[in-house]
């Protein structure tokens, strides 16, 4: 199936909702709110045949009409113009939408639900979450809706729509909160899933709940088709407001950064940890930076961030990028058996993106080998250095062979993966890693946990050993 993206959703000051029965009608709120959504077109100079224009499925009625758009202009230079969808959040005249209703437009222009047409300037634009925000100078105050709180809706709640559908101008359409919490690809994803019909031309427009608040910005879909199946996604508002306001603020966004590669807590990892539940972040290597300062160590597992509890890695992911930078915040974390409080003073995220390692590429045959765990092993030596472009100190273990049969192939480990720890220990010799499975078998585990290193990438596998 093929994620189309293309919609939006914002957010309002946080305020109790109730559950509601299915209302007669929507057209008291889609009254109350179409003044503040808007429909906008951009325009782009491009070298050839315009090819990022709005699409719709074969046989459409609407296929002649783009096809013909698209067309315009023969193979020379062109405008290529794009339609999107957003929403007023200010009477003085701030309007979001999406980053990719606006990316690449050197023209932006708003046209209200009036009927009114007005050139707007872009103030700043976030491609992690994809919003943008826009400005357009009235003369007069604006119509405008505010975000609600996202974190209130539930499964099974009434939400509308609104939009610029396949170019068709404002439309409406009605659903409910299918699921939260969706993740698509980005790192601070939080999606609300609605089944209101969202189309191409939907992006970045608002999703409401029903007292007229955005708690979503519709973004994507999913389709076969291109067209509405009912599995739509708008970004929480939650996540929206907090971009928004740096946006408006900086004309950029400043997140916080904590400096530490992480991965969720699975089952069989806590059971190879001896945890006593499958939550938190686990870290698989600390870079120099802000968590290194403060004694954060590789195999920590962060179970509380600034008095807040951890649940994935994501959920942390998010909680470190909206802490404030250059402040010191409490970090917990349970480390050998026992809890530790560190304080750490984060960074900025867009200061210190973590570099990587060139990508590792099959290791040659060695002399010492040891096959365990479904595993072919050998201890890393000059000649792989080199041809991993690895530096001279690194230690391990390298992967020559996966059994495809075997636990390990099925846990994504694959020829020229590294092994440097195995039950929390460093493995240099083939012999540290059969003494660690030994006292892990001695102890009673199920399985042991590896870190295994590809690319300079690390995480952790835990592996049955019975």
């Amino acid at each position: 199936m093929a994620l189309v993206l293309g919609f939006g959703l914002a957010l309002a000051p946080a305020t109790e909702t109730q559950a509601f029965g299915a209302p007669e009608s929507f057209a008291d709120l889609a009254d109350q709110i179409s003044p503040s959504v808007v429909n906008i077109t951009t325009s782009a100079l491009i070298a050839g045949p315009a090819d990022g224009m709005p699409m719709v499925p074969e046989g459409s009625p609407f296929e002649d009409f783009f096809d013909d758009f698209n067309n315009r202009g023969g193979n020379g230079p062109q405008r290529s113009e794009a339609l999107g969808s957003g929403f007023v959040i200010s009477e003085d005249g701030f309007i979001v939408t999406n980053n990719h209703v606006i990316e690449g437009a050197d023209e932006i222009t708003i046209e209200f639900f009036s009927g009114k047409k007005l050139p707007a300037k872009l103030i700043g634009t976030d491609p992690k979450t994809d919003i943008a925000v826009l400005k357009v100078e009235a003369g007069e105050p604006l119509p405008f809706v505010t975000f609600g709180n996202s974190d209130l809706m539930r499964v099974g709640d009434w939400v509308m729509a609104m939009g610029n559908p396949l170019g068709q101008g404002f439309s409406v359409s009605a659903g409910i909160v299918s699921a939260r919490g969706r993740e698509l690809s980005g790192s601070y994803d939080d999606y609300l899933q609605t089944d209101a019909a969202i189309n191409r031309g939907n992006s970045g427009g608002p999703l409401f709940n029903m007292d007229g608040q955005v708690i979503g910005v519709n973004t994507a879909i999913l389709s076969p088709t291109g067209g509405s199946i009912g599995i739509g996604f708008s970004m929480a508002s939650n996540v929206v407001t907090k971009v928004v306001d740096q946006l408006k603020q900086f004309g950029e966004t400043r997140r916080g950064w904590l400096g530490v590669r992480i991965q969720d807590v699975t089952p069989d990892v806590a059971e190879a940890m001896g945890l006593a539940e499958a939550a938190g972040a686990l870290v698989t290597e600390v870079p120099e930076g802000p968590a290194r300062d403060a004694g954060i160590a590789s195999g920590d597992v962060i179970t509380r961030f600034d008095g807040q509890p951890v649940g994935d890695a994501g959920d942390l992911t998010r909680r470190v990028a909206d802490a404030p930078i250059g402040e010191a915040v409490p970090v917990i974390v349970q480390r050998d058996g026992r809890t530790e409080t560190l304080a750490v003073t984060l960074g900025r995220r867009e200061e210190a993106e973590a570099s990587t390692l060139p990508a590792s590429t099959p290791a040659p045959e060695a002399p010492r080998e040891m096959e365990t765990l479904g595993l072919t092993l050998a201890p890393l030596d000059a000649d792989m250095r080199d041809r991993l472009g690895l530096d001279a100190s690194t230690e391990g273990l390298m992967i020559l062979n996966v059994d495809a049969a075997s636990e390990a192939f099925t846990k994504g480990l694959r020829e020229g993966d590294l092994i440097t720890e195995a039950g929390q220990q460093k493995v240099v010799r083939l012999q540290d890693l059969e003494d660690m499975i030994a006292q892990a078998k001695a102890e009673g585990r199920q399985s042991i946990l590896l870190l295994v290193r590809r690319g300079g990438d690390p995480r952790f596998v835990a592996l049955s050993i019975n």
